[in-house]
């Protein structure tokens, strides 16, 4: 028997001896992959359902699909005869170097749990975080997209916005408005008060429960300062902040109210 004839041989009892195992494993790897998708389509379905999160849905999706997937990818090697010890130590080795490299990355991802998790915000918020305010538009495992009023988006790192202060301005259903207007010195504070109350009377924004506030609050350098503090709900808050300052000053000019603004007197001395 020739040298070809034992090789063949040799490969027709390979054949003979991992043929079954070949099919049913790629049988397996099939019906496999056909459950996993039938069964994160139900959990997805279970989620809706009782009304999870809608920012932890994707990632809740991802996580079990791709967990089901490498333990079925596991399974499968095992089948086909691959010694998985050796190779899950090995996967352990490059997942190591992987993470090493990546660590910023993983740093994201494990800071888009903790605010999936514990939800300090959620789509729909509007925040101020790193600098930036805006609308939560995606939580996404990585990143945190928002969009400003100015129709921006920025994109944060979940590292960042997860070790940081942040500060969540929906979480209440009122929000505060503060002012401060100054008059000059000797106009009537009285007069100055009546045209705040008249305006902040008659706009329905301004709730009446918490009450406003109409105080003198300081004696500045040149300017006698009003402090006014009113309670509204959070979609009201930047149109009547603006609104209010137009009003005022258009208003305190009719009636004589002087605004004063800083000024600086210099006077000149010549030599003899």
């Amino acid at each position: 028997m020739d040298f070809m004839e034992v090789q063949l041989r040799n490969l027709l009892d390979m054949l003979v001896m991992y043929t079954p195992k070949l099919i049913g494993a790629i049988v397996v790897l099939i019906v496999g992959l056909w459950v996993i998708k039938k069964l994160t389509k139900t959990i997805l379905k279970l989620m809706e359902k009782r009304d999870t999160d809608a920012s932890l849905r994707p990632f809740l999706k991802t996580l079990f699909n791709t967990l089901l997937k490498a333990l079925l990818v596991i399974s499968v090697m095992g089948m086909v005869g691959i010694e998985m010890t050796s190779f899950i130590a090995i996967l352990g080795a490059a997942g190591l170097a992987v993470g090493m490299a990546l660590s910023g990355t993983l740093q994201n991802f494990a800071g888009g749990v903790m605010i999936l998790l514990f939800k300090p915000y959620k789509v729909g918020d509007f925040i101020e975080a790193q600098g930036y305010m805006g609308t939560v538009n995606q939580i996404q495992i990585f990143n945190t997209i928002l969009l400003t009023v100015d129709n921006r988006t920025i994109i944060i790192p979940n590292a960042k916005i997860s070790n940081d202060s942040l500060t969540n301005f929906s979480t209440q259903d009122t929000r505060r408005v503060d002012w401060v207007f100054g008059i000059g010195y000797g106009d009537s504070v009285e007069e100055a008060r009546k045209v705040l109350e008249d305006f902040l009377a008659n706009d329905e924004r301004v709730l009446k429960d918490p009450p406003y506030q109409i105080v003198l609050s300081e004696l500045g350098d040149s300017s006698v300062n009003i402090t006014v503090r009113a309670w509204v709900k959070p979609a009201d808050f930047w149109n009547l902040k603006f609104e209010m300052n137009e009003k005022v000053y258009n208003k305190f000019n009719e009636v004589g109210l002087n605004i004063p603004f800083q000024q600086m007197d210099v006077h000149v001395h010549n030599a003899k």
